[in-house]
């Protein structure tokens, strides 16, 4: 597995925004539109929120991006992995990296929104394996048949 370079990215980059764009395709494609809570390039440029690029040379691995939600909690949005690069282990540094992040800015805890859909089943086993644990909808969230909610302590 070779190491990503991973930096705070400010969404200006073509190979990024085509990377959003194919993740919100995806989303719409997979969940009913109801359901789909990925956010834009321009949600993704919010103040409370950090955007991060995982890059493998000199072409684009994948993204993730935190989501203050108060001065403890943070949601963990935009988890990509460009399509050349699954199966690499560029989620897993991604998600380490994050979590790290959000640990070192103070946070107590991490949640995420993922789907309820066999699409989402490398995603939820994923977050399994970094202590993630079901829990119940969170900041703004409802209960969604569509939607699988996780929370993990820092």
């Amino acid at each position: 597995m070779t190491k990503l370079f991973i930096k705070i990215d400010d969404l200006s980059g073509g190979e990024v925004i085509a990377l959003l764009e194919e993740h919100l395709a995806d989303m719409f494609a997979t969940s009913p539109p109801e359901s789909v809570h990925a956010l834009d390039v321009q949600a993704l440029k919010a103040d409370n929120i950090t955007f991060f690029s995982g890059w493998m040379g000199k072409d684009l691995a994948g993204c993730v991006a935190i989501k203050a939600l108060n001065s403890t909690d943070c949601e963990l949005k935009s988890m990509r992995t460009s399509r050349t690069f699954r199966g690499q282990g560029v989620a897993s540094q991604l998600l380490l990296f994050a979590l790290e992040h959000a640990k070192i800015a103070g946070f107590s805890s991490v949640s995420l929104e993922t789907g309820t859909q066999d699409y989402f089943s490398a995603a939820r086993q994923l977050y399994k394996k970094f202590q993630f644990e079901d829990c119940g909808p969170f900041s703004h969230y409802t209960l969604d048949p569509n939607s699988h909610f996780m929370t993990r302590a820092l």
